[in-house]
């Protein structure tokens, strides 16, 4: 099945912005545009507000004006559904209420032709659901772009259950015709991105909620050692709290409230005092002049300590193991421990560094927990944890460890699983959930998830080079101390990470 031929008419209903992104997407792939909205004189502010957005990419040289000119003479406001009759393509970009859009698709049922695609942009819908309105559901699809949609390549392409495979491929291929990245995904709560990324999230509020940091200090961990574009809180004020939490919200209803959705009860609180992010000047961080009672927006960072003159390394140091070229190369000896005693660095004072493992400081004699970073090299920042039994010379020698590798150090608290190992080790269990589960394929979940969130690495990228036991390890002993379900491996991660185990064993 070939994608939908460029003289085929395109129409979007729905004007809102993200109604005027699809409809500026196909219009400037090529295809004649119908617009419409139930509001009179909406669609023609639309078209008008399309041709102002065309007139900015040619003053950026990004646009012809020779193909703005053509591309304006194909864009017509319709005045009603009957002008979409012979459309080849209609996406609905409406409010997010299923009984508003079944009603719709049953009106446009009546009126366009029997070959005609129809594509919902839900993002928190069942595609299924709303399908299930029409007499004809098999040509009925999600066609999920992020928003802003002319600029962000992903599309997720979403099957219902009823949806015809032609009609799933001839939406994924008109989707990549017009310049987007399309993934298939079955219709799940989520679809791709909103449910993988679930954890990015919930893991920092998870942190915050049990005091062991600040948000700008959670925001510059995930970027500065996690390599994330935006912490989770500086992002859903970008967002909006009320939109992120009522996406949550939906995904862990449709779950049937499993704990591994859960919402956040802090972000609760926020969105009930109004303060809904940017929009409304003040979230979890405050955007108004005056900036009175913000959250601080700078990070806790340790003050400067003296550098160990040496480390004794035990062990393979895992997803760590750089570090310790890194320390060599900050002129600090490395003694290696003939005998295998862990994985852990013990520094001159006796006290003992691990990598972030799912346990906690208090569990172990005089031990500081640093957290995982995407590349060691690279990372500016680094997270320690450490407990009231933590003795100061171990964790002063942890610090000065970290800062003589040029690192800035934030000392949070005793939180098992840290900030970014245990947010990645929830990505990571999810993705094969997901994959176990027929949602979508490996590569379209690593796509998704780096094209719709710019996560730096996708969950399979980060399986792979953290290891096969890593996150089931990490969140076994989370879920040791935390026996609500949450953190509970899935068995498709217990599956990939014994898998390869056994093999090599041989037959038992």
């Amino acid at each position: 099945m070939t994608a939908l031929d460029l003289s085929s008419p395109v129409a979007v209903v729905g004007t809102g912005t993200m109604g005027q992104g699809i409809a500026q997407v196909a219009l400037v792939a090529g295809h004649p545009v119908r617009l419409y909205d139930a509001v009179p004189g909406r669609a023609r502010e639309a078209a008008a507000a399309i041709g102002d957005r065309l007139d900015r990419l040619v003053s950026k040289n990004r646009l012809a004006a020779s193909d703005r000119d053509i591309a304006r003479a194909r864009l017509v406001a319709a005045e009603s559904l009957a002008d979409l009759a012979d459309c080849g393509l209609v996406v609905e970009a409406v409010l997010e209420r299923l009984d508003v859009k079944q009603e719709l698709l049953r009106h446009l049922e009546d009126v366009v032709g029997e070959d005609c695609l129809l594509a919902t942009n839900t993002s928190s819908l069942s595609v299924t659901a709303i399908g299930g309105a029409l007499r004809n559901p098999g040509r009925f699809v999600g066609l999920h772009f992020f928003n802003p949609a002319p600029l962000l390549p992903l599309v997720e392409v979403v099957s219902g259950y009823a949806t015809d495979v032609t009609s799933a491929t001839r939406a994924y291929e008109t989707a990549r015709s017009w310049g987007k990245t399309p993934v298939a995904c079955a219709d799940t709560p989520g679809f791709i991105v909103n449910r993988i990324a679930r954890p990015f999230y919930a893991e920092a509020f998870a942190v915050y909620e049990a005091q062991g940091a600040d948000p700008a200090t959670i925001d510059a961990v995930l970027r500065e050692s996690g390599g994330f574009r935006m912490g989770a809180f500086e992002l859903t004020d970008l967002i909006g709290q009320d939109v992120n939490e009522s996406v949550t919200h939906s995904v862990w209803q449709s779950f049937f409230q499993d704990v591994r959705f859960t919402p956040s009860l802090a972000q609760r609180r926020l969105v009930e005092s109004g303060r809904l992010g940017r929009k409304t000047g003040h979230g979890w961080f405050d955007y108004r002049d005056d900036g009175a009672g913000a959250e601080s927006t700078e990070p806790h960072t340790a003050e400067k300590q003296q550098a160990p003159a040496y480390v004794l390394a035990e062990g393979d140091l895992g997803p760590a193991a750089e570090l310790l070229a890194l320390i060599r190369e900050a002129g600090i000896q490395v003694r290696a421990d003939e005998e295998d005693h862990g994985t852990r660095l013990v520094l001159p004072g006796g006290g003992q560094l691990a990598l972030a493992d799912g346990q906690t400081s208090v569990e172990f004699r005089d031990v500081v927990y640093f957290d995982l970073a995407l590349d060691y090299r690279k990372a500016t920042r680094i997270a320690l944890s450490a407990s009231q039994d933590t003795s100061q010379q171990t964790l002063s020698e942890a610090i000065g460890l970290f800062q003589a590798l040029g690192k800035d150090v934030s000392v949070i608290g005793d939180v098992p699983g840290m900030i970014v190992a245990r947010t990645v080790a929830r990505i990571v269990d999810l993705a094969h959930d997901a994959v176990a589960k027929g949602v979508a394929t490996e590569e379209d979940i690593d796509t998704a998830m780096r094209l719709g969130v710019n996560y730096p690495l996708g969950p399979f990228e980060w399986s792979r080079r953290l290891g096969r036991m890593w996150a089931f390890s990490l969140l076994d002993d989370l879920h040791e101390r935390d026996p609500s379900g949450r953190y509970a491996p899935s068995l498709a991660l217990y599956r990939h990470s014994f898998a390869t185990e056994k093999r090599e064993g041989g037959a038992s």
